[in-house]
């Protein structure tokens, strides 16, 4: 039978909106709309002992996640969001939550070893804990996994040492234009234009595909010797979170049930583009917009 586990590894958090708390975190996100698609997503991150990780655990079971989430003695994390004139986000992210704190149980070393897929990111590496427990995590996973680094750059909260390390140990990279601009800096190429840098980079730390998203200006995926670029749909944004976790999550479903890169491009651009008509991060995807 076809192993259809995908996971979500990394910060579980409600994002606090102008209208209201909204349960998030990109990897809890990215295996949400994974699951739209027919895989059997599992978040894994950690919750504190207080009603909000009671609260957490209640709404990602209500939007059809499988979980792998200890209770640890830190507070459940919360982010406040909030929004500009054109809907785009920015965040202020509180330290020393539970998604800080994730041990690496015997529980998630199964699921590991089961895994398809994984997507993790730079932001739940910010504390030693559970930095160490992403990559106990990405060492037990078979040797086909995809293993997505979905860079997610958040105020100060990374390193050059982080990001060459995940680099190491992923073989997809998901990354924006801004964030791009920061690592050619960070990196020491901030000459080369954006293709040469993704090329670069793809080239450097052997990666199947990079993926990079630059907005209203379009999407890029790189992978050995060919090259797909799609215009970004004009709609009307309610707000971006979440945005490019639905891309990732619909584009690595798509892979996985077969479809070419471009196919895969085109729906994750689509997901995406609707995911922006809506607000918080976790809506429901159109069954026309799948295929």
């Amino acid at each position: 039978m076809e192993n259809r586990i995908i996971v979500g590894l990394g910060e579980a958090l409600w994002d606090c909106l102008p209208e209201g708390r909204k349960i998030g975190g990109a990897p809890a996100n990215f295996a949400y709309h994974a699951s739209q698609f027919g895989y059997e997503a599992h978040a894994v991150s950690a919750v504190g002992n207080d009603a909000l990780g009671d609260e957490t655990i209640e709404a990602l079971k209500a939007n059809g996640l499988k979980l792998c989430m200890p209770r640890v003695d830190f507070p459940t994390g919360q982010v406040l969001v909030s929004l500009d004139e054109d809907g785009v986000a920015s965040y202020d992210i509180k330290e020393g939550s539970a998604w800080d704190n994730i041990p690496f149980t015997p529980e998630m070393e199964q699921l590991a070893g089961r895994c398809r897929a994984v997507c993790f990111g730079s932001l739940a590496q910010r504390n030693e804990v559970s930095r160490n427990a992403i990559y106990r995590f990405l060492n037990a996973t078979p040797k086909g996994c995809m293993r997505i680094f979905d860079i997610n750059l958040r105020q100060n909260f990374y390193s050059k040492e982080v990001i060459q390390e995940s680099l190491r140990r992923c073989n997809v990279m998901k990354i924006n234009d801004e964030e791009l601009v920061i690592i050619g800096r960070m990196f020491g190429y901030p000459g080369l234009d954006i293709e040469n840098k993704c090329w670069l980079i793809l080239g450097k730390y052997n990666l199947d595909m990079l993926v990079l998203t630059c907005g209203v200006n379009g999407s890029y995926v790189f992978s050995k010797g060919a090259m797909s670029f799609l215009e970004t749909p004009k709609v009307e944004v309610a707000d971006t979170v979440g945005a490019g976790d639905s891309f990732t999550g619909a584009f690595v479903a798509s892979i996985l049930s077969g479809k070419t890169i471009p196919e895969a491009h085109r729906i994750g651009v689509n997901v995406s583009a609707y995911v922006c008509t809506q607000n918080g991060a976790m809506p429901a995807i159109p069954e026309e917009l799948k295929a």
